[in-house]
């Protein structure tokens, strides 16, 4: 049941038993298969017909008078022959059809947005089977997992029965339809939403808990089933086709939808001239098939004579070309003796031709080994010479490096020699300076002493 919170449930705003429903699951596609939704929308049945439905009433009408069965597909209008997997015919992926009125009015009621008290009166409508068993498979694809067998617990041993296959061959009642809604998965060519595992194990439980009743027919009832099984065995004898017999409707019925037809009047008229014209137009396209058909079966058949034809003349021109290749056959054995020489005398010259190819391949050989030899000596002294003009050129470069540095070594001693010379010179002149002020202060000194002397004398 947790697994119930992840889908989309729209509440109905009365409670569980308001008269608005909850939508489980998508609220657009009503969890239809998508081809299916695909082919309903762009239907001309839908688009065009149904667009001028705009009741409830009027749509119920409109299920009285075109259901006839309760599968997606109409018959033969898809082919899923030799498809498996997921391309199979369970899946609805590969190929598509024309989809039937069921389905289109099933989502017809779904645009409607059914209330609880129309959908109780399609599932115990007494008109027709179909009605119901629409109703029953709206609860099926909109109601949640788990309100499913309170809709249906009532009616599980509903005896009616109604023919769900397009074309007829499966009668089943609706208590047998509610059981398949329940413990299957697959309907025909398209598959339910899927039940929670823990709801399905629950409704598994409770369907094992109620077993089938078997309805006990009455003493004319067993009589006409007799009857009928006998009539069944001489068909089968007889090897005629097998109808399988639909329900009929009771005249009870039939008084209620005269009723109906009343009550609207001219609607009723056109959509019955709608059904005969294209009931028309069904015999129209299968009288142009069958022509078609019959076309295609003679243009085949011309064509086998033409190639049959063709296979004869061929098988002439032939016999024709045959005898003239005979004919220059024998013109040619003069000339495959000649062929016959040439040919031995060229085979005897072949091991001369290829000792001479040998004699050349080899002295070719020679003379290029002995260039390529040739070459490496020159390329060997061109190395050489260049390595000695390198040498010598670094050998000039280092003798002018050295000269130069003995240059300069022999410039750089003149000129501290010159150096020293001036400096010697230069202490040589002031020591001479010294020298001769000492002297010239000497001599000052004694003339000033000199002088003193003389007046003291005096």
């Amino acid at each position: 049941m947790a697994s119930l919170g992840n889908q989309a449930v729209s509440k109905p705003a009365s409670g569980k038993h308001g008269n608005v429903l909850p939508l489980w699951g998508n609220e657009k596609t009503m969890n239809l298969n998508p081809m299916i939704l695909t082919n309903v929308l762009s239907s001309p049945y839908f688009k065009v017909q149904l667009y001028e439905l705009k009741t409830y009433h009027e749509v119920v009408d409109e299920i009285y008078f075109k259901v006839t069965h309760v599968e997606p597909w109409e018959k033969g209008s898809r082919k899923t022959a030799g498809q498996t997997g997921m391309c199979g015919g369970v899946r609805g992926v590969g190929t598509g059809g024309i989809v039937s009125t069921a389905f289109c009015l099933l989502y017809k009621l779904f645009t409607l947005k059914l209330t609880r008290k129309q959908l109780m009166g399609l599932i115990t409508h007494t008109d027709s089977p179909y009605i119901r068993a629409l109703g029953f498979m709206y609860i099926r694809y909109t109601q949640p997992p788990a309100d499913l067998i309170d809709w249906y617990d009532g009616f599980m041993d509903d005896d009616e029965e109604l023919d769900v296959k397009a074309g007829g061959g499966c009668v089943m009642t609706v208590g047998e339809m509610l059981r398949s809604f329940l413990t299957k998965l697959e309907w025909f060519s398209t598959l339910f939403p899927r039940i929670p595992v823990p709801v399905q194990k629950s409704i598994d439980q409770q369907m094992k808990s109620r077993p089938r009743k078997v309805p006990q027919k009455e003493p004319q009832e067993q009589e006409e089933a007799y009857e009928n099984h006998g009539r069944q065995g001489e068909r089968r004898r007889s090897r005629s086709p097998r109808r399988t017999p639909t329900p009929r409707r009771s005249p009870k019925r039939s008084r209620s939808r005269s009723h109906h037809r009343d009550r609207h009047g001219p609607s009723y008229d056109r959509e019955l001239e709608r059904e005969r014209e294209r009931q028309r137009k069904e015999r129209e396209a299968r009288e142009r098939d069958r022509d078609r058909a019959d076309r295609e079966r003679r243009r085949s058949r011309s064509a086998e004579r033409n190639h049959q034809d063709r296979r004869e003349r061929r098988r002439s021109r032939s016999g024709s070309r045959d005898k003239r290749s005979e004919r220059k056959d024998k013109e040619r054995d003069g000339g495959d003796d000649r062929n016959k020489r040439k040919e031995r005398d060229h085979y005897r010259e072949r091991p001369q031709e290829r000792d001479r190819s040998r004699e050349e391949k080899k002295s070719k050989g020679e003379s290029d080994d002995r260039r390529h030899k040739d070459d490496r000596e020159r390329h060997r002294d061109e190395r050489k010479a260049k390595k000695s003009s390198r040498s010598r050129s670094r050998e000039r470069r280092h003798k002018s490096g050295a000269d130069d540095k003995g240059r300069k070594r022999e410039a750089s001693r003149s000129r501290e020699k010159e150096r020293d010379a001036e400096l010697r010179s230069h202490k040589r002149s002031r020591s001479s300076e010294r020298s001769h002020h000492q002297r010239e202060a000497s001599n000052d000194h004694s003339k000033h002493g000199d002088r003193r002397r003389s007046p003291s004398v005096e």
